[in-house]
């Protein structure tokens, strides 16, 4: 393998990267749990620990938009943002004294002064939402930040009763380790989130990726999709690492997606498969993004059960994204490529691939033996630091492994932004009341109707989403529309899991669709026609969080609602594997031969018919399903024949 030069980074660089390192230092030793000689600094209080975690996020923000050079006008803003972290960590010291004194003396009256405090820091922490994550997050805490100073003005269930300015805006939004930007939320992603992005990260850096990408290749190589089902595979196994589509798209995407264009593919299609399978990625037990760990803290679920629940959705959804490109490469006239045209899998190959398998087995084993997400994560860490130097190229050069792991506290400093916005969100939500309202209005507009609530909040969540990453959509949503999914029946598990796989489809949707626009610049297709080609490709993904809702034993654990019978699961899997036929192909409008308007439209509305509950009408879907597939191939058998 050849030797990996390291190019001299700029200053700013490496002092980003300084402090990222020992900002991952931080959370590694508060998440380690007490297990031998491994070092464990023990629980630190929230109101030391939240601070400190939002200080580094402050500091770590202003680095990485900051410029240091350049003309007036880019000093300038430096020189503004610089202004703006110092206020934002006075704004933090302010909590550290208040919240000390509250929880020590107990009686506590809040000055104007908090009140001020506590706008600062949030438009703070919105000014840097906005540079990091872009205007879409931003924009909605901002309306949430009005809406709670001047809601009460607003007519029908949109007003609330009112704040006063002194004492509700210091206690309800800064001051206090609940419901606050502080608050709980904050203290889920340090305590058990955190631990995962510097798995991540440091998994990413130590060369596990492009080994698993090649064998991915040498295990699809007699496929007509090959590349393509490649990337599905790929995107698969990087994205359960990553958690982030995006990062995804860019870690697989400059390798598979030119791969598949190679192979006759059009542009948009090659970037629109790429995104899919990215997306995927944070459904993809065991290691699933961020809203995941956070769903298992938020509903009081052992994160095993979110795992186990995952299994068969996660697997359908990568079902029918082989099975697209299957009719795809049909469509297309793509053969498989002849293996000489694939670099040959090495021996060290296989020993990088260690590097992915060995951690993500830890963590499944924690989990079964009682250690928690974070416990779990920092004792594969830990292994991962050690087995990393399997690769060659991190004994050459050991400073490849650390700056992986500073990465991992660079990005996690870089969420915290976004992380901050959606609990000024979820705070101003929680003051006002608005949820509750929602629920009722919903809940009386639909009745008992659950489709209609499961449409709503599917829009509502595809909307939220968009532009968005998927945890800051999760949360907002689940936030406002929960109580009334599961005041429909839902559990609280069916509930947030539908929540969240639009959160993740959010990505691919247009016309933000943020891991379609990431794999059409890679591809050089357009940046819409990418976004409809992987919603076109990924369709099945809107329909599975309405089989799960109307069919929970397909998420198999006790606590989704559903009396789990083999017998019924089996009629279950069969019903899902002729909704992914019937989709994709309808998608598609290709089976063994182009299908008429008329067979994409039978096939559409019969795959949407199999998610029906009723045994009866599943049955008579599924005998439909089938006796259209047999309908279609008997016709095509016919004319070639007659031929």
């Amino acid at each position: 393998m050849a030797s990996v030069n390291i190019p001299a980074r700029p200053l700013r660089q490496r002092i980003l990267l300084a402090f990222g390192f020992c900002f991952a230092v931080l959370g590694f030793l508060n998440a380690v749990p007490d297990l031998g000689p491994l070092p464990s600094i023990g629980v630190i209080p929230a109101v030391d620990l939240h601070p400190a975690v939002f200080a580094s996020g402050f500091i770590i923000s202003f680095l990485a938009i900051s410029r240091f050079s350049g003309g007036s006008s880019a000093i300038l803003a430096t020189a503004l943002n610089a202004i703006l972290v110092c206020v934002g960590l006075y704004a933090l010291w302010s909590f550290n004294v208040a919240v000390t004194r509250i929880e020590n003396v107990g009686l506590f009256f809040f000055e104007e002064f908090h009140a001020w405090m506590t706008v600062t820091g949030c438009v703070i922490i919105l000014y840097f939402c906005w540079r990091i994550w872009g205007l879409p997050l931003a924009v909605v805490g901002t309306l949430a930040l009005l809406y709670f100073f001047f809601g009460e003005h607003l007519p029908g269930i949109l007003g609330h009763a009112g704040m006063d300015f002194v004492q509700d805006t210091p206690a309800e939004l800064w001051y206090n380790t609940g419901d606050g930007v502080m608050g709980n939320i904050l203290a889920i992603l340090v305590n058990t989130v955190f631990p995962f992005i510097i798995m991540g990260a440091v998994l990413e850096g130590t060369g596990g990726g492009a080994s698993m990408i090649k064998l991915s290749f040498h295990a699809m190589r007699r496929f007509r999709g090959g590349p393509a089902h490649a990337a599905i595979m790929a995107s698969s196994l990087f994205g359960t690492v990553s958690g982030s589509a995006v990062a995804n798209v860019v870690g697989t995407g400059v390798i598979t997606i030119p791969m598949i264009r190679k192979r006759g593919f059009r542009p948009t299609f090659a970037g629109g498969v790429e995104a899919t399978a990215s997306t995927g990625g944070q459904i993809m037990p065991p290691i699933m993004g961020a809203a995941a760990l956070v769903m298992a803290d938020f509903i009081a679920i052992d994160y095993l059960i979110i795992i186990v629940a995952a299994i068969v959705p996660a697997v359908a959804y990568y079902a029918s994204l082989f099975t697209t490109v299957m009719f795809e490469a049909r469509s297309l006239g793509v053969e498989a490529t002849a293996e000489s045209e694939m670099d040959p899998v090495t021996l060290q190959d296989w020993i990088s691939l260690i590097l992915v398998i060995v951690p993500i087995s830890i963590v499944v084993i924690a989990l079964i033996l009682g250690f928690s997400p974070a416990g779990s994560a920092m004792i594969a860490l830990s292994v991962l630091l050690v087995l990393s130097f399997l690769n060659p190229e991190m004994r050459r050069k050991p400073i490849l492994v650390a700056e992986s792991f500073a990465r991992g506290g660079v990005t996690f400093g870089r969420l915290l932004m976004a992380i901050g916005t959606v609990s000024i969100i979820i705070a101003v939500l929680g003051a006002t009341g608005l949820p509750l309202e929602f629920a009722k209005v919903i809940s009386s507009n639909a009745g008992q109707n659950l489709l209609l609530a499961l449409v709503f909040a599917a829009v509502a969540a595809l909307i939220l989403g968009m532009g968005m990453p998927t945890l800051p959509a999760y949360l907002t949503i689940i936030i406002i529309l929960g109580p009334s999914l599961t005041s429909l029946g839902l559990t609280d598990l069916t509930a947030h899991f539908f929540v969240f796989y639009f959160g993740v489809a959010s990505a691919i949707t247009p016309p933000v669709a943020m891991a379609a626009f990431a794999a059409a610049s890679i591809s050089g297709g357009g940046a819409i026609g990418t976004a409809v080609q992987a919603t076109r490709i990924g369709i099945v993904i809107f329909a599975i969080p309405f089989f799960f809702a109307f069919n929970p034993q397909m998420l198999i654990v006790a606590e989704a609602g559903g009396a789990f019978a083999l017998g019924g699961f089996v009629f279950l899997l069969l019903r899902l594997a002729l909704l992914i036929y019937m989709l994709a192909s309808a998608a598609s409008r290709f089976d063994r031969g182009k299908m008429s308007v008329w067979e994409v439209i039978s096939r559409a509305a019969a795959g949407l018919l199999l998610i029906h509950p009723s045994a009866l009408v599943g049955g008579i879907a599924a005998l439909a399903s089938l006796a259209l597939i047999a309908l279609h191939y008997g016709v095509l058998s016919r004319k070639e024949a007659g031929a």
